[in-house]
């Protein structure tokens, strides 16, 4: 059974760091893309990062380069963001999705081409 859990959200002021987590099971990492998305109140949900399958390449959002890093640790199964110099603006419900495939091809689209999602952790960056 697929299942993806996140973690890690919580109250941080801006320039504060925050660690999510997105354990997956009934599945291998290797074999999913597993891309991260946010959604604030009133705006749409987009991508933040995302990692691939096949070789564990990664993207981000030009909005949080160089502040966010994705990463896997494949003997856990699970899959990383590293939130750093976190900004008010980046206040939102962060979830993890999975998408079967092995490219990075499988780390863009619409929110509706992924197919698994956790429950959503809440990231509220506020002074």
């Amino acid at each position: 059974q697929v299942q993806l859990v996140e973690s890690g959200g919580g109250l941080v002021q801006p320039g504060g760091s925050l660690r999510l987590s997105c354990a997956a099971s009934g599945f291998p990492l290797v074999n999913y893309a597993i891309r991260w998305f946010r959604q604030a109140p009133g705006k749409e949900r987009g991508g933040v990062s995302c990692i691939t399958g096949r070789d564990g390449s990664t993207y981000y959002a030009d909005s949080v380069k160089g502040r966010f890093t994705i990463s896997r640790d494949n003997s856990k199964n699970t899959v990383y963001l590293q939130m750093n110099s976190l900004k008010p603006e980046d206040t939102a419900v962060y979830y993890c999705a999975a998408k079967q495939g092995l490219y990075g091809s499988d780390c863009f689209g619409r929110p509706s081409g992924y197919a698994y999602w956790g429950q959503g952790t809440q990231v509220t960056v506020s002074s």
